[in-house]
């Protein structure tokens, strides 16, 4: 029988990161050691209090626990998030603006349901994260792409530029993937202008979202900026795939800013399309667990010991790369003359045993992203794989 056009273009297209995955599964059965770096699957174990938690509620025998609640989430689960949400974003988040979510993936496609009307367009910078593109298709709407400025920062002027009638939201990720950049707090205000200057103008204020799931992981001390008391028409998407290692058990929330226009209205939106997307709620042993642990965070200086060591092993290389302030990748220039070709360049690697996905793929050519979400020894073992595969690439490219 048929499928969808839609779905079957999409196919044709699919996730080279997911195809790289599955790949590398295959190379571990002829070979070892394989270097994978091509999926952000997190390998750290969640902290001993998610074990804890986990254990005293699963052993709980309390009426109605497991049942339905509201689309929205538990109230006290609801409660104990927009706590955490007013934290991180400076500003006085009720709990009625909360709405817990399967994983960040469900929250934004919520969020799109909720906000798109078809042929609205939702702005993103390159690079992205691709699924973003199917994300806003699956609710009639389209990717607007837009150039970043040096250094993978926000291009004030090319998002100012690409604002239309049309525009539904403006969506950023901070920290970012696959760049491992964070927005200032300097850049976030700023950007809020032109949105309140085309909102002004055209009537229609677009969203800004914020699509934060590796907001606790950050390194040297970097404070993720608030986004939510930035602009008031804001709304930030997280999980604890990351923060928890928890990707498996999707889990997550979305805060709609306090200062949003017709707030009744959006929530009223957030709830209904949680229901009729399918996910009716959110796991509800995974909300109560969560409430528990707005605290708690993986061990991230595990992760900066591995980037440090890769680090090391790009630099012994001879490869540049982004200095990544957040999350688990490291965004490498393929060297050689422009344009640089990134899957001659993972084609390359790949004979070396070594997995990273080409930045075409982030619609970012010339670049290439390794995860670095796996143990300092692979890491550090790679080094010579690397070495050798950067000599065969200097004789083919002449670089």
């Amino acid at each position: 029988m048929p499928i969808a056009q839609a779905v079957r273009e999409a196919l044709a297209s699919s996730s080279l990161i997911r195809r790289m995955f599955e790949e590398g599964n295959e190379l571990k059965k002829k070979y070892s050691p394989v270097f994978d770096f091509s999926i952000g699957n997190p390998d750290l174990e969640p902290p001993g209090a998610f074990h804890r938690v986990f254990t005293q509620l699963a052993q709980e025998d309390l009426r109605g626990s497991h049942g339905y609640m509201p689309n929205a989430g538990f109230p006290e689960v609801r409660e104990a998030l927009a706590k955490k949400a007013s934290r991180d974003h400076h500003c006085t988040v009720p709990p009625s603006h909360i709405i817990m979510a399967v994983g960040a993936a469900g929250g934004l496609n919520v969020v799109f349901k909720s906000i798109l009307n078809p042929g609205d367009e939702v702005i993103v910078p390159t690079p992205y994260f691709m699924e973003y593109r199917a994300y806003a298709a699956n609710h009639g709407g389209r990717l607007i792409e837009v150039p970043s400025g040096p250094g993978f920062n926000l291009n004030m002027g090319a998002i100012e530029g690409a604002l239309s009638e049309r525009t539904a939201a403006v969506l950023i990720n901070s920290p970012h993937n696959p760049t491992g950049r964070i927005y200032s707090e300097k850049e976030i205000t700023a950007l809020a202008d032109p949105l309140r200057r085309h909102g002004k103008k055209s009537g229609r204020y677009p969203y800004l979202v914020a699509d934060e799931p590796y907001r606790e992981i950050v390194y040297g001390g970097t404070a993720v900026p608030p986004v939510l008391s930035a602009y008031e028409e804001s709304i930030a998407v997280t999980s604890y795939s990351k923060s928890l290692s928890l990707p498996g058990e999707r889990i997550g929330y979305i805060a709609l800013g306090p200062g949003a226009g017709s707030p009744d209205d959006t929530l009223g939106a957030l709830i209904y399309a949680t229901r009729v997307l399918g996910f009716v709620n959110a796991p509800a042993l995974m909300q109560r667990i969560v409430a528990r642990l707005t605290e708690e965070r993986v061990a991230v200086e595990v992760y900066a010991r591995r980037r440090d060591a890769f680090k090391e092993v790009l630099n012994s290389a001879g490869i540049d790369y982004v200095e990544p302030e957040g999350a688990f990748y490291i965004f490498a220039k393929v060297p050689g003359k422009e344009p640089a070709d990134d899957r001659a360049f993972s084609d390359c690697l790949k004979r070396r045993l070594i997995l990273g996905v080409g930045g075409s793929s982030f619609m970012a050519p010339g670049w290439i992203r390794f995860a670095y979400c796996v143990d300092e020894d692979l890491i550090r073992s790679s080094a010579p794989a690397f070495k050798a595969a950067m000599e065969e690439w200097t004789g083919l490219s002449g670089a």
